[in-house]
This record gives C-alpha cells, sequence and structure tokens, in this order.
C-alpha cells in the first residue's frame, strides 16, 4: 500500500460529508479496512462501535421531537427501520464513501468498496470519528442532513401478528431473541391442541395453545408481549 495522503483524503471527505477534520490520523483510522490491519496500527471497527451508539442516540433525539404524539414502541420500530443496516448502506453509496475506504488490494479486487457490511461500517466509523473530533454538531449536522428527510418522509406499518410484534419488541430494548419450543401435542388428529412454550431471557416463560404449531406460537407471544409491557 503507498502512503497516504491525508490532507487529500480529508479534502474529499469534506466535500463528501461538509465536515473538515481536524485530527487526520483519525480519520485515517476511521476509513481504514481491517484487511490493512497488519499494516497499519488501528482500522475502524472501535470507532464504528461508537458511532452506532452516536447514530442510534441522535436518531431517537431527532423522532422523540418531530414525533411528539408517539408512544415508545412507536418510536423504537421507527428507529430500527432508520439505523437498519440498509439504510445506512444506501447512504453511504449516496457520498461516495466506498472509494475513499482505505483496504487490500485484494478485498477491493472482490468488490470490497461496494460490500453492504463494510459501507456501513465505515459510515458508523466516520460517525464515531466525527464525535470524537468535532463534537456534538459535527455529527449532528451529518446525521441531520441525511436522516432527517427520511424520518420526516417514513411510512411504517405496525406489524399484525402477535410474533412479528414482540420480536420488533424485545429488539427495540437490545434484548435477547424469544424463543420457541413445542411442548405438546394432544387431541385427535382431527382436531389437534399444540402447545408452545416462549421464553425471553430473564423474564420468563409463558404457554400458548392453538389447532396448530403456528396458532399456538401466535397465542404465546401475544401472552408473552402482555406480560413484559405490563411490568413495572
Amino acid at each position: 500500500m503507498h502512503p497516504v495522503d491525508k490532507k487529500s483524503l480529508a479534502l474529499k471527505i469534506y466535500e463528501a460529508t461538509g465536515y473538515q477534520f481536524r485530527d487526520l490520523d483519525l480519520l485515517l483510522e476511521a476509513l481504514t479496512h481491517p484487511s490493512l490491519s497488519y499494516k497499519s496500527a488501528a482500522n475502524y471497527e472501535r470507532l464504528e462501535f461508537l458511532g452506532d451508539a452516536v447514530l442510534s442516540m441522535t436518531v431517537s433525539e431527532m423522532l422523540y421531537r418531530l414525533f411528539p404524539d408517539d408512544d415508545e414502541g412507536c418510536l423504537t420500530r421507527k428507529r430500527t427501520a432508520l439505523v437498519r443496516g440498509s439504510e445506512v448502506v444506501e447512504i453511504a453509496r449516496s457520498i461516495g464513501l466506498g472509494e475513499l475506504i482505505l483496504m487490500s488490494g485484494g478485498e477491493r479486487t472482490c468488490g470490497g468498496s461496494d460490500n453492504p457490511g463494510t459501507l456501513e461500517n465505515a459510515l458508523e466509523a466516520l460517525i464515531g470519528a466525527m464525535y470524537m473530533d468535532g463534537g456534538p454538531e459535527a455529527y449532528r449536522s451529518f446525521i441531520h442532513k441525511h436522516w432527517l428527510a427520511r424520518a420526516q418522509h417514513m411510512s411504517y406499518t405496525p406489524p399484525q401478528d402477535p410474533k412479528t410484534a414482540l420480536q420488533e419488541w424485545v429488539q427495540g430494548r437490545g434484548w435477547a431473541m424469544p424463543l420457541y419450543k413445542l411442548v405438546s401435542k394432544s387431541g385427535p388428529e382431527h382436531k389437534p391442541v399444540f402447545a408452545v412454550e416462549v421464553s425471553i431471557q430473564e423474564h420468563g416463560n409463558v404457554l400458548g395453545t392453538g389447532s396448530s404449531k403456528k396458532l399456538a406460537e401466535q397465542e404465546a407471544a401475544k401472552l408473552m408481549l402482555k406480560k413484559i409491557t405490563e411490568l413495572p
């Protein structure tokens, strides 16, 4: 790998994002793919960890202000939709980030510069670097520019089935995913009764029954959702 012209890289990032980095080493770290880890002191993984949290927090605040009548569950679902990988990747592509990520020749030849996972990680790392380099105004300006219109015009249809509703509810809180287990099948063949247990780590088990395994799972999810949403 040839030496990186940090000033040229910073100029390209300024043109792409509107933010002028002061700490060019921090910018370099944010744009360095792990395929170069053995040649450089750091890659974007630590900053990606930070940027992911910064993005989630900023979008949460944005939604809180935009939708004063939405309850917690609705805000959580909207945030999940806005910060999911496909949205982040779309924004990364829109600013041409892929060509600015530093990676090995082999990685680039294999399509690494347009790899969705790479684009998502690099953009979140860049947001983390903005936070470290310039504080709140730096990253908020960028996030609002690219996420505000999406938030204002997003449409969301609440899930109609309890299993999906339960999954979204626990995901929004960072809980472990629900686990479903068939406990029993009883009754005659023409009229069976299935019993399914759903469990969520640290929140116990709930049993649901139905004329099919699928219906029993839905009933269990419905009862679990009722249980956990009534927690103090």
